[in-house]
């Protein structure tokens, strides 16, 4: 009986964490997302799982693999999955919301200086030792999820299989995933590999009353999602036509939300090739300028999306000021590619959560969870190169194919910015601020010397 009463004081307590107060963290999320899915998560679990303590690694690790399952950016995904857990639908909204608004805010302002002023060299470089730092944080995850999630030599095995599959062989993501999760099932009878040893939590690891599947709910919020989604996209076809840019930039990104599987490096890959070769609102050149761009800003990387539709919009303004379409443009695009966001984690949040007891999916998860690991070293090493030096050259050989890095080529400033974000970090033990909030210095001042 008093087991019974000291889990209902739990559940009582799984709301004790302030709505205002998850707001504000949420904001610092938000505002320190930098480097991609990779240090996005990273930063989303120092601060969610390590410091505030509101989730154990288990229940991150499960959220994660779930959204990375999705089509879509998995990192706005995982913010709106934690947020929606913490605090029903109005914290899934707060959580995503805030994950997105400062690099739309971000991009718009940075679009508009792109078109009106030229390329913004000067607002990269305030940015650029900000990305030695976030290389640091990304490899400090990616180290201290491993250590927790890679509890056997065979999920190390897994994870060191994902990480060459991608790589160097650029296998889908999709069939790395199923491979993983086959592989976690088989080694289910194996001791060790489903459970993750967790501490004390904000949240317990019960299951709140809010985040039991019901049908009613899921299919209310479900319809009500697809209005906002879908709505503007057939009014704009019922209003402009068929051959309106705002009808093709609504049509397509609603579709890409559906089809990109993969991270948002997937993502970037197919929209770069739609927007530049079939609807050609851009050139090449300027999608590597919009990748710069959301690359330096906080928030998704797919926020180049936003970019994308900025341009498209001022290239064909109709009868609207160029400026006033681009801007309209660039809201709409991020409308259409976030709002499914919500919609996918809304729906199937509260079915992954009714299934955490069931020991075959842990451990196909499990499986899962290795291979991410993988996957996000992957995305380190990704994001690292292109950090630390300044060109790169494809290498071929028994099938593999990556890019390497030009020794040459070798950014002299970036590597010794990230050599001190690592000793700050990993002997020196200084937090993830004045670590971003130095690195951030030293790389404006050095801009402002060259």
């Amino acid at each position: 009986m008093s087991g019974k009463v000291a889990q209902a004081e739990v559940t009582a307590e799984i709301h004790s964490v302030p709505f205002g107060e998850a707001m504000r963290v949420w904001a610092r999320v938000a505002l320190l997302s930098f480097g991609g899915p990779a240090g996005q998560i990273a930063v989303m679990h120092r601060i969610v799982v390590d410091e505030q303590k509101w989730i154990g690694e288990g229940r991150f690790l499960q959220a994660l693999n779930f959204c990375t399952l999705l089509p879509g950016p998995e990192a706005t995904q995982l913010a709106i999955y934690i947020g929606w857990l913490m605090h029903r639908v109005p914290g899934g909204l707060m959580a995503g919301t805030l994950f997105v608004l400062p690099g739309m805010l971000a991009i718009m302002a940075l679009s508009w200086i792109y078109v009106l002023l030229g390329k913004v060299t000067a607002v990269q470089g305030l940015f650029f030792g900000l990305k030695a730092a976030v290389l640091v944080i990304v490899i400090e995850a990616v180290l201290r999820i491993g250590r927790r999630a890679l509890r056997t030599n065979a999920l190390r095995g897994l994870a060191v299989w994902a990480f060459v599959a991608i790589f160097f062989y650029r296998m889908p993501f999709p069939a790395i995933v199923l491979v993983a999760a086959l592989v976690g099932w088989a080694l289910r009878r194996v001791p060790a590999t489903t459970a993750v040893a967790e501490t004390p939590t904000v949240l317990g690891e019960e299951t709140p009353e809010h985040a039991r599947p019901d049908r009613r709910r899921v299919l209310g919020l479900g319809a009500l999602f697809v209005l906002l989604w879908w709505g503007p996209v057939v009014a704009l076809l019922l209003l402009l036509g068929p051959g309106s840019v705002f009808t093709d930039i609504g049509y397509f990104f609603s579709k890409m939300a559906v089809v990109t599987f993969g991270g948002a490096y997937a993502v970037l890959a197919y929209v770069a090739q739609e927007a530049v070769g079939h609807y050609h609102w851009l050139s090449g050149a300027e999608m590597v300028d919009g990748l710069g761009l959301a690359e330096t800003t906080p928030g998704p990387l797919i926020m180049v999306t936003q970019f994308v539709g900025f341009l498209a919009a001022w290239r064909a303004p109709g009868s609207l000021p160029p400026l006033l379409a681009a801007t309209l443009g660039g809201l709409l695009t991020t409308w259409v590619t976030f709002v499914p966001c919500f919609l996918w984690i809304f729906a199937g949040a509260p079915f992954v959560e009714s299934l955490r007891a069931n020991k075959a999916l842990a451990s196909a998860l499990a499986g899962v969870t290795a291979a991410i690991v993988g996957v996000i070293l992957n995305l380190a090493v990704w994001f690292g190169l292109r950090v630390l030096f300044a060109d790169l050259h494809p290498v071929h050989f028994w099938g593999a194919e990556f890019d390497a890095p030009v020794l040459a080529s070798a950014n002299v400033t970036a590597i010794v910015l990230t050599a001190a974000a690592a000793l700050a970090i990993f002997r020196l033990h200084l937090g993830m601020l004045p670590v971003l909030a130095g690195c951030s210095l030293i790389g404006l001042l050095y801009a402002l010397v060259l």
